[in-house]
């Protein structure tokens, strides 16, 4: 037998509407007058969407008091909705808040986990408006109706098993990112001691290297060919190839070679919210760059390729780039600025060792960071099996 089953020991199920168990209503009177957040203040401000939390405000009129009578969030266009037992302002007319009609009958916490097993029919872009009118006409299983005590109590233990496993996916979570920032801190600090406060002397980075920025125009572009990346390749720790564009070879043929970065190259974004990140080039083969990027060739005699990397990311580098870019409205890297940017240069027996430390704290952080979206993802599908066993009600069975 399926827990379901020795949790309903041959009870009634009947199908009965959403509406029957549930009101709902756009929370306009509660919605915030600021424009200005804070996360400093106390009451968080809700609006439509996945995230549902926009920020803070420090209004105090006009609160919907969840803390005492708790709501379901619903958003018209992705039917995305949230559990809330915190006082809150609105923001956004799509947002609708799901109450109950008469908590004796139905926890709205087990309708909460009902909704999230309804398949919303939505695919990747869509953007019709699915009115919670129409979520009223769905049906919802009401383990034995003609006897509320007992109805009540198959619902909370359905409940109780489920914000368990919520709770434990959250402490999961919250353990598994702490982690990855204390590897974080602990990468940051070695890395700054190694390379920023060494007594070795400093270099001009136009000493030790030559560098190039990409293309300056946008190419046309082919189905197939050499390919054409752009700052959206380098957005990771490594140079991530899946989605590029191509050129043609007589396309690239006739480019400045100022755009083609070779194997051991160090590229690196040159403008937007990815400023400044570096990665090595670890291809022989034919690539051309966008304006977006460019790279360093290290003159290998004098610096490694994977110690200007690591540079790249410290203070030292950092601090640099903010004197030159001190009140701009919009940062980019160009070339004159990064030639005279001092790198701190040991010799190479000892660039080698630095960078074999470095590199094995890298690959240390870079697996937790790459394994904890893994893991949650597979604690939430855990989640949602056992969500789907404890709400797997034979309809068809009980209409028979």
């Amino acid at each position: 037998m399926s827990y379901l089953d020795k949790l309903l020991d041959g009870v009634e199920v009947e199908w009965k509407t959403l509406g029957d168990y549930t009101d709902y209503e756009q929370p306009t009177k509660y919605r915030v007058k600021s424009k200005f957040y804070n996360d400093e203040y106390e009451t968080p401000v809700l609006t439509a969407g996945k995230s549902f939390l926009l920020g803070y405000t420090n209004e105090t009129n006009g609160i919907y008091n969840a803390s005492r009578n708790p709501v379901i969030i619903f958003d018209d266009f992705t039917t995305a909705n949230k559990w809330v037992d915190f006082d809150f302002k609105v923001k956004s007319s799509a947002m609708k808040m799901i109450t109950s009609k008469d908590e004796s009958k139905a926890l709205l916490k087990y309708i909460y986990y009902w909704l999230n097993t309804i398949p919303s029919g939505l695919v990747d872009g869509d953007h019709k408006r699915q009115w919670i009118s129409n979520y009223a006409n769905k049906e919802i299983p009401i383990p034995c109706p003609g006897n509320p005590n007992k109805s009540l109590e198959i619902q909370q233990k359905i409940v109780d098993i489920l914000d368990t496993f919520t709770e434990l996916t959250a402490e999961l979570t919250a353990e598994l990112t702490a982690e990855l920032t204390a590897r974080e801190q602990q990468f940051s600090y070695y890395r700054e001691n190694l390379i920023v406060n060494s007594n070795s002397k400093k270099e001009q980075l136009g000493n030790i290297s030559n560098i190039y920025l990409g293309l300056t125009y946008t190419p046309k572009y082919v189905d197939e060919g050499v390919k054409f990346i752009s700052a959206k390749n380098t957005s990771k720790d490594f140079l991530d190839l899946e989605d590029v564009k191509y050129i043609s070879k007589e396309e690239y043929n006739k480019s400045t070679s100022n755009a083609k970065p070779k194997k051991g190259d160090v590229l690196f974004t040159r403008v937007g919210s990815n400023l400044g990140h570096p990665v090595i080039v670890n291809t022989d083969e034919d690539l051309c760059i966008f304006v977006s990027l460019g790279f360093i060739r290290v003159n290998s005699d004098k610096v490694l390729n994977s110690y200007i990397k690591h540079w790249m990311n410290t203070d030292l580098f950092w601090n640099q780039v903010r004197s030159k870019s001190y009140g701009a409205a919009k940062i980019n890297l160009n070339t004159g600025w990064l030639k005279k940017f001092e790198v701190s240069l040991p010799p190479l027996k000892e660039q080698k060792r630095i960078v074999s430390i470095l590199d094995k704290f890298e690959v240390l952080t870079s697996s937790i960071s790459e394994g904890l979206p893994k893991e949650i993802e597979l604690r939430k599908q855990q989640y949602e099996f056992y969500r789907g066993l404890l709400l797997d009600f034979p309809k068809e069975e009980i209409e028979a």
